[in-house]
């Protein structure tokens, strides 16, 4: 795809990702991040090392839930609006009013300022997770209603409802799309993966919250990326897709895929299980593969082997 690009949230894992690939591709991108002290510090900075000094690409500073954005949005051709306060497990108590300013004022002032000054966008992608299914029965479907079962969980469906409207009641082309845990090089360090492998390469034990039976559906960061570029191209405005790696696995299971390929061994701790965590999650990928043409193409081994060749290179460089 060509054109000029919006992509919030552009310091972030996938935001970074995204914007290599649409740089690969020519477009022009301004990209915003609040640079938010959730992520270590400098990591997010870390994150846009390789592009931030390309003459297409343009980084605006800015809070979206309080800044000026008309100026970002006017002659987009396409919104990538990844930004967003994560986790599932920091939202409760006063935390949760960070989730509603950054997550749904934050969305909302988006497509307001995207309905103002630029009746010619092509697309608006929309990213929700997960976590608003809660424990829906897995495969979990399009259809199927919401049932969120942490905070973050909520204001990903207000996010969504938000876009809904604004696709039916004044046509903005807003698409939806429900990641599924994803994963690999420049993983958040708040997530399991990383985690994980962080313990495994510093001889540390490792936490994992439950007995380890929860289920979980990753997707590699490169399928991410490769189904919210079919979403802007293919997708359709008012649809929502799930993009999830197509099967599961036990975190257990997956700690001891991660010691095979590391050829090492770690302890866990287990603690109890957390507010808000989901006991399984699987995504029925078929609205995605039959209108988009998105099938995963990366499995879990192959992806965890590559987030921890990212990893241990990292570690080399710091240690320069």
């Amino acid at each position: 795809m060509t054109g000029k690009c919006l992509v919030t949230g552009c310091a972030g894992f996938i935001g970074s990702h995204l914007c290599e690939s649409l740089l690969r591709d020519n477009c022009v991108i301004t990209g915003i991040d609040c640079f938010t002290d959730y992520y270590s510090q400098g990591r997010k900075e870390q994150n846009l090392k390789n592009f931030i000094g390309n003459k297409r690409f343009k980084l605006l500073k800015r809070e979206m839930s309080t800044d000026k954005l008309t100026d970002a949005v006017q002659d987009t051709d396409y919104v990538f609006h990844l930004a967003a306060q994560p986790g599932v497990r920091n939202g409760w108590g006063d935390d949760f009013e960070v989730y509603v300013q950054r997550n749904i004022i934050a969305t909302h002032r988006l497509l307001k300022a995207i309905r103002e000054v630029n009746s010619k966008v092509k697309k608006v992608i929309l990213a929700s997770s997960s976590s608003i299914y809660g424990d829906n029965p897995v495969p979990m479907k399009e259809e199927q209603l919401p049932k969120p079962v942490s905070p973050y969980g909520i204001t990903k469906v207000a996010c969504e409802n938000l876009g809904r409207l604004y696709f039916k009641q004044f046509g903005l082309p807003v698409v939806t799309l429900r990641y599924f845990t994803v994963y690999g090089p420049r993983q958040r360090p708040d997530m399991a993966f990383y985690k994980f492998i962080d313990g495994l390469l510093n001889g540390e034990p490792i936490v994992v919250y439950g007995d380890g039976s929860q289920k979980r559906d990753f997707t590699y960061i490169d399928d991410a990326v490769e189904s919210t570029l079919k979403a802007a191209e293919k997708g359709i405005p008012g649809d929502i897709y799930n993009i999830g790696g197509g099967t599961e696995i036990t975190v257990r299971d997956a700690v001891s895929l991660l010691e095979d390929i590391a050829g090492r061994e770690v302890r866990i701790e287990f603690c109890p299980s957390q507010p808000g965590e989901m006991h399984e999650t699987l995504a029925d990928n078929k609205r995605a593969r039959d209108i988009l043409g998105f099938v995963p193409g990366t499995d879990l081994r192959a992806g965890l082997k590559k987030e921890l060749e990212w990893f241990l290179k990292e570690q080399e460089e710091e240690q320069k």
